[in-house]
């Protein structure tokens, strides 16, 4: 099965600064590739945990004894380690978004290309689909996602169009909601701004950025000290929630800070975030958005 090339696949794994002997955990299996190349700096006394939900993804499960796939959400990763004794490890990587695999398998719903239903679930026997948020959301709900998640100025004249439409038939392919939309995307800017309105109803439907916020929350009480996180996310909105996770340790507001105004965090950044190399991007243009941040226990 043919998924995408891992991207910023040496960095993100650098900076986990591998223990031959110690407990990692790849939270977006996707193909394998991230998986891999952490089990080769692993000895025999080393173990991996990976976990996806995608039942695609699942199939290039690895033959070793030291790797363990867990066919789940990462936002329950305590719970499913706890399961197989794990309470704590010593280096977590977290590839985000969709993998190119899934953008290319037309029936999935996930691409702007190709004509297929409305499904864009990573988990497709789980929670609500595409076609759900599109004909039966409330209007000003509608709105919200596009304007949150697609981050689109005129998500309100979307959401309304989109309201319109569906009252006369249910709109239910990627290219009848394209057809509903098209007096707002001009021919020059078309890729760009169906790529925003679908990106936003898919993480409507994927819950992403609470699975994000929760995924991240977990993270410091199942670091080792010392330990390591490597964050790959595609755009602004998982980006900013890293970063200000790592610098804060919360996602809204400001930081309490004791008596000398010290603020106490328990993440602390490791290096420069970090962008592919024109030559990466050249090959796999997928990572053109991508940026790595890193950061430690301590």
């Amino acid at each position: 099965m043919k998924y995408h090339n891992p991207v910023l696949l040496k960095e993100s794994v650098d900076g986990l600064n591998i223990k031959p002997n110690g407990i990692y955990v790849d939270v977006t299996f996707g193909g394998g590739g991230h998986s891999k190349e952490i089990l080769s700096r692993l000895n025999e006394r080393g173990k991996l945990f990976a976990f996806d939900q995608d039942e695609d993804a699942q199939q290039n499960s690895i033959k070793d004894d030291r790797f363990t796939l867990i066919p789940q959400n990462f936002r329950f990763i305590k719970r499913y380690l706890r399961f197989y004794g794990i309470k704590k490890v010593d280096g977590i990587l977290a590839d985000l978004g969709v993998s190119s695999y899934q953008f290319d398998e037309a029936q999935r719903g996930f691409s702007t290309r190709f004509d297929a239903d409305l499904d864009m679930r990573m988990n497709q026997g789980d929670g609500i689909s595409a076609f759900e948020v599109v004909n039966n959301y409330e209007e000003e709900k509608l709105s919200n996602v596009l304007f949150q998640y697609g981050e689109l100025r005129n998500a309100k004249a979307i959401a309304k169009k989109i309201i319109e439409a569906r009252s006369e038939k249910k709109i239910k392919t990627s290219f009848e909601l394209k057809e509903v939309l098209s007096e707002f995307v001009p021919k020059k800017v078309e890729h760009k701004i169906f790529a925003q309105i679908f990106q936003g109803i898919r993480i409507e439907v994927n819950q992403e950025i609470e699975v994000l916020k929760e995924f991240l929350m977990q993270v410091p009480e199942l670091l080792n000290e010392n330990g390591r996180l490597s964050v790959i996310s595609y755009h602004s909105l998982e980006d900013r929630l890293v970063k200000r996770f790592i610098r804060n340790g919360i996602f809204e507001g400001e930081p309490e800070k004791d008596f000398f105004g010290n603020v106490k965090v328990p993440l602390k950044k490791v290096g420069k975030m970090m962008v592919p190399t024109k030559a990466e991007i050249k090959e796999n243009n997928r990572a053109r958005s991508a940026k790595l941040r890193i950061a430690t226990l301590f």
